[in-house]
């Protein structure tokens, strides 16, 4: 009976160690999850601090824009909103690039905005930002993906069920950003 007292006793010892690296290295890859997404929001605040200024320089030239300049600042407003779901953040993050795309095609009508040195800072800076976002974006979708592979294993997938632990979805761009550039719309003088 000592014997098969023994052995018992070093399974549990065995499954709690299963268990615990298990449980670990789940927990490992949420918060990287959630430091990845914290890494891409620094950046997106540095989008959202910028769009003010850039749309008070275009507001100056551009008058018949104001539609588009209105509708950018009233994304950059929501997102700014505390609170927001990861899948909130992303999905105005996607609206703020189209409307952002659209306000430096409309632009492009404007060539004495494109000549301001101001406008040419701020283009630099957000081209810079937008640039430091991809690889945001490109380090969030490793991390997702490399929870969302640990979560969906034998056996992590049981103790990720016992957590509550749900599948978490990746940046996809959209619709708007895989369509061409129509190169003809921007070489159109008002």
């Amino acid at each position: 009976m000592n014997t098969t007292l023994l052995i018992l006793i070093a399974a549990l010892v065995i499954l709690s160690l299963i268990f615990i690296s298990i449980y670990n290295g789940l927990i490992r890859r949420r918060n990287e999850v959630d430091n990845a997404f914290g890494g891409m929001d620094v950046q997106l605040k540095k989008r959202y601090d910028l769009i003010p200024n850039l749309v008070a320089s275009v507001k100056e030239y551009a008058q018949h824009e104001k539609e588009l300049l209105s509708k950018l600042t009233a994304l950059r407003a929501s997102a700014l909103k505390p609170d927001l779901s990861v899948d909130e953040k992303i999905s105005l993050d996607n609206q703020i690039s189209g409307a952002i795309k659209n306000m430096l095609i409309s632009v492009e009508n404007y060539p004495e905005l494109k000549a301001n040195e101001n406008f040419i800072f701020l283009q630099r800076s957000l081209n810079e930002v937008e640039s430091q976002i991809s690889a945001a974006r490109r380090t969030f979708n490793a991390v997702v993906t490399d929870y969302n592979n640990g979560i969906q294993v034998f056996p992590n997938s049981i103790v990720a069920g016992m957590m509550g632990m749900k599948r978490k979805e990746v940046f996809v761009i959209s619709e708007a950003e895989r369509e061409n550039v129509d190169v003809s719309k921007m070489f159109k003088q008002g």
